[in-house]
């Protein structure tokens, strides 16, 4: 049977060779995972940035999705551990997983995603999966810290070349370095990537995540993507509708304000360091929507610390 990659999928390969490799092998691998699976397609093809979702139904005709995943993508390396310990709890089902391919059968959701709730709303939907999501961490996944400690080095090189207040510079490195060593930064499984478009909306729960990029980490650091995405819809009052995020967020899911401004303030500064690094490497001055994204990143600072 005829496996395509999306269009938008396949301009993966300016990426890189690894990226080409595995795009000339997926419809392969698809079929493959087809046959032996014995499911049959049920729909066309969908896609994440790094993903291909093949609606399906299994032998006994219940509907799915199989899921497979670019293999040189670290950060979900361990997504099949994960949802395998999650066991559906606020997360979607899997069903059956072969980590080595990067293949997994998930349960099928409906394609609505939170970005058309109030946004107030969606933040208390979001806030409301953080405690059941967040288990006790486990020994095979990533640290946070280990990510932030090389961050953090890098921010240390770019600091005189940062388009941002200084202040926010220095504010980031002590905070940062602070909660490296912070014992409470590696205590549960965070997803790492839990924004409004990664809860979709289901049959035997209204809303439950999907595509993690599970670590050891803190819940606190899960904050700042409800503040960046849709960010349109703030205009007329960014910083207030900014603000009302983040106390939505800290209230409703019970978390420590003081440590979620000090995560978002880390994030988004070590953020707009990868966004100067990017240009840098690239000798080439920033785009229009690299300048976006540091103005973005600095509103929030501003905004959670007002």
């Amino acid at each position: 049977m005829s496996v395509h990659v999306p269009a938008e999928l396949d301009r993966n390969r300016a990426l890189g060779a690894d990226w080409s490799r595995w795009l000339d092998r997926l419809p392969g691998l698809a079929r493959e995972l087809l046959e032996e699976w014995a499911l049959t397609r049920d729909g066309e093809p969908m896609h994440g940035f790094c993903s291909l979702v093949l609606p399906v139904r299994t032998a006994e005709a219940e509907p799915a999705v199989l899921k497979l995943t670019f293999d040189g993508d670290d950060e979900s390396e361990h997504e099949a551990l994960v949802l395998q310990r999650v066991a559906g709890d606020g997360m979607v089902r899997l069903l059956r997983a072969d980590p080595r391919r990067r293949a997994l059968l998930l349960e099928r959701l409906h394609t609505e995603d939170l970005t058309g709730l109030w946004d107030l709303e969606a933040c208390e939907v979001v806030a409301g999966l953080y405690g059941r999501l967040h288990l006790p961490a486990l020994p095979q996944l990533r640290t946070l810290t280990s990510y932030v400690d090389r961050w953090l080095a890098r921010l240390e090189e770019l600091r005189g070349e940062m388009p941002v207040p200084p202040r926010m510079v220095e504010q980031a490195l002590h905070l940062g370095r602070s909660l490296v060593t912070d014992d409470a930064s590696t205590a549960v499984v965070v997803h790492g990537d839990l924004h409004y478009e990664n809860v979709l909306a289901a049959d035997r729960e209204p809303w439950l995540a999907i595509d993690p990029k599970p670590m050891n980490g803190d819940a606190h650091y899960e904050v700042p993507p409800l503040l960046w995405n849709r960010w349109d819809e703030l205009a007329g009052d960014l910083r207030g509708g900014l603000r009302r995020r983040f106390h939505t967020v800290v209230d409703a899911a019970g978390l420590d304000e003081s440590r979620a401004r000090d995560w978002t303030i880390v994030r988004m500064v070590v953020d707009a360091s990868w966004t100067v690094d990017d240009a840098r490497a690239q000798q080439r001055r920033l785009t229009p929507s690299e300048r976006h994204r540091l103005t973005q990143c600095v509103a929030i600072v501003k905004a959670v610390q007002d």
